[in-house]
């Protein structure tokens, strides 16, 4: 029977040479003039000469080594020649998958020169194992490095991505620097405000749509930017999750976020994400295009959740408001066009522990007329203290919370070393077989459960410390907030934010149309 070879090529990182991109290397081509010269002196047909060029040897979705695999398959050649056997590959699973498990039923002959690779000899098989498990460690020797290497970048605040985040470019002057695009920019500060402004994601989304603004991926292929290519319909529209992702990014403060994503393994290009605590997080290196009291405004919108009405836009007192009996937060409800189709805000548990609660019940009309009115009794009462004595009360108020939000952290971190604490000793008695298998796993896995609630408190607290600090550090501004504010006709989505933390309403007094109203000031 005629021999009949398939030649494989594939050029390594460490020995790529190409003057242009659409060149093969000059590694591909001495590799293909050595080959097909050792084909020739044996008397082999060449049936093709098959080539991956810029492609690692870890990587299985190579075109080349996937169409070579197929044609095997199909018996189209006998033989397969390579420069040396990490050049087919650098995993011992398929050095064990294929050289020496389906080549041998496929009738294929597995020949690599350098390193003496063949199945035709039964006596090197033990060499061909040594080395795919030499390239095995040599390819997770080099995705540690590799790791480390960007890892240690991640730290430094420098940005490793392929693409720069929408609204900003990278810098032709700085590696691995953000400056920002002040045309997509734009766009951005316009998502914030009109979320602060009341209006939700998908009536933000729409109102861009609208208007013909390109999406983020339309947007940079556009501009000739680099971009990853959506391959949905509709893909240079506008959704409620692009609008979402805009208004979650601390990027936009400045800050570098990576590692949001790590990969499943050196083997795989798939990827998870990881829990916030692994990320990492610098702040202050580049510009930012939304400013701090703005960001804590939508990040305070966002937690609450609010749903908007039919409109697209959200209640002024969208989970602002709660019942003075029980605590619940007070949900919207309109009347009848035929009455006015005015919105109120009542107490959903009246409907389900009635004997528990009163059920508060207020209209948004009513009660942002007496939001209006107690704010310039507020600025009425305020500017008229001495300037000194708000500041000493400012300051006193302050250092209250700082130090309440400290003894809540080591609360909250004393109960994390507990839960700690508790896994180490339920591992030191399984050991000991004092808790079976099945018991550990389940007990292990509610304090683990336990101790990353706890820590997520800890983070929020840690939050709330950042923002007490920043507060002392810029001074009293109640003086000009309340300035800012007095004498209003109309309240916004925007001013509750700013103004209010929350109001309590309770049950209309019998008799009367009084309602009792307590607000919680932000000031």
């Amino acid at each position: 029977m005629k021999e009949i070879v398939a030649i494989y090529c594939r050029l390594s990182e460490e020995d790529r040479n190409k003057q242009n991109e659409t060149d093969d290397s000059n590694s591909i081509q001495n590799q293909k003039a050595m080959l097909i010269e050792y084909a020739e002196e044996r008397g082999w047909k060449i049936y093709q000469i098959y080539s991956d060029d810029d492609y690692t040897g870890s990587d299985r979705n190579r075109p080349a080594f996937r169409q070579m695999l197929r044609d095997a398959e199909e018996k189209k050649f006998n033989i397969i020649l390579c420069k040396s056997q990490s050049r087919f590959t650098r995993e011992l699973e398929l050095v064990e998958k294929y050289i020496n498990g389906i080549f041998p039923i496929w009738g294929i002959r597995f020949v690599s020169i350098v390193d003496n690779a063949d199945t035709a000899n039964k006596g090197n098989k033990k060499s061909r194992q040594i080395n795919g498990l030499v390239n095995e460690w040599y390819l997770e020797d080099m995705s540690d490095n590799i790791r480390s290497v960007l890892t240690n970048r991640r730290k430094n605040g420098f940005h490793i991505g392929a693409f720069a985040l929408y609204g900003y470019k990278k810098d032709p002057e700085q590696k691995g620097h953000l400056i920002v695009d002040e045309k997509a920019a734009a766009v951005v500060r316009e998502v914030f405000t009109l979320f602060a402004q009341g209006y939700g994601k998908t009536a933000i989304a729409r109102m861009l749509n609208d208007r013909g603004i390109p999406n983020p991926t339309e947007y940079k292929r556009l501009c000739g930017l680099r971009y990853r290519g959506a391959k949905s319909r509709n893909s240079t529209l506008w959704k409620y999750y692009s609008i979402g992702d805009i208004l979650k990014n601390e990027i936009y403060i400045g800050n570098m976020v990576q590692g949001k994503y790590g990969s499943v393994s050196y083997k795989t290009k798939q990827s998870k994400p990881r829990p916030k605590r692994e990320w990492y997080i610098v702040k202050g290196t580049h510009e930012p295009i939304i400013d701090r009291d703005l960001w804590d405004r939508v990040q305070r919108m966002l937690a609450q959740r609010s749903k908007p009405f039919q409109n697209g836009k959200i209640g002024i007192f969208a989970q602002k408001v709660r019942c003075a009996n029980c605590g619940y937060t007070l949900r919207s409800c309109k009347s009848a066009p035929q009455r006015g189709s005015q919105h109120y805000l009542h107490c959903p548990n009246r409907h389900y522990a009635k004997d528990s609660c009163a059920g508060a019940f207020i209209s948004v009309n009513r009660l942002e007329q007496y939001v209006l009115k107690e704010i310039d009794a507020l600025a009425e009462q305020y500017l008229d203290k001495d300037e000194l004595e708000q500041k000493l009360g400012f300051d006193s108020t302050m250092q209250r919370k700082k130090k309440q939000i400290l003894a809540e952290i080591a609360a909250y971190e004393k109960k994390a070393r507990e839960y700690a604490k508790g896994i180490r000793e339920l591992y030191l008695d399984k050991v000991r077989g004092l808790l079976s298998e099945c018991d550990y796993l389940e007990l292990s896995q509610n304090f683990a459960e336990d101790r990353s609630r706890i820590q997520a408190l800890i983070e929020e607290k840690e939050k709330q410390l950042a923002d007490v600090e920043e507060k002392l550090e810029a001074g009293d501004t109640r003086r000009a907030i309340i300035e800012k504010y007095a004498h209003l006709d109309h309240l916004t989505r925007e001013i509750v934010e700013i103004l209010i933390d929350y109001i309590t309403v309770g049950k209309r007094v019998p008799g009367t149309r009084n309602v009792p109203i307590e607000i919680h000031w932000n000031i």
